[in-house]
């Protein structure tokens, strides 16, 4: 077997980059339902940013979500469904957002193969485009979401 064909069973798809620039079209903010899982240092850097309490971010802009028996504390969505900091056209909180939503998308399971990679640029029309980042930089995003795991919510008293 040659050297470049042992490689690419072993790199990842993207080990010679992949294009994206965000778009800012907000369809990973708005228009449907779905999970912003927060760490401690999530809601550390929310209570930080809007000087509220824990509790009060708790109560105010996020939702409990039992995941057969894990219960883990996720962003609410608006009655639109639009993301509970969604306002006048942006993020109220971009600066200090969600280590999620800083590393959209580069996320473990979108980062599986090509295809799944392929799928995610149906739903985010920046993949392809912009400036192409590098897999160290992509590796780096994969290891700081491992490094601040989703809060437990039983763990929040």
């Amino acid at each position: 077997m040659m050297n470049s064909e042992k490689n690419s069973h072993t790199e990842p798809f993207y080990s010679d980059g992949v294009r994206f620039g965000c778009s800012r079209c907000s369809l990973c903010c708005r228009f449907d339902a779905g999970y912003v899982w927060l760490s401690r240092a999530d809601l550390q850097r929310l209570q930080d940013g809007l000087g509220l309490s824990r509790q009060a971010i708790i109560e105010r802009h996020c939702k409990t979500v039992n995941l057969g028996g894990f219960v883990q504390l996720s962003l609410s969505e608006q009655s639109n469904n639009d993301c509970t900091f969604w306002r006048n056209g942006s993020c109220s909180v971009y600066q200090f957002r969600p280590l999620q939503c800083q590393s959209y998308p580069f996320w473990g399971h979108q980062l599986v193969s090509r295809e799944t990679w392929h799928e995610t640029s149906h739903h985010c029309p920046g993949i392809g485009l912009g400036p192409v980042h590098n897999a160290t930089e992509i590796d780096d995003w994969l290891k700081a979401r491992r490094a601040e795991p989703p809060l437990n919510a039983d763990t929040l008293s």
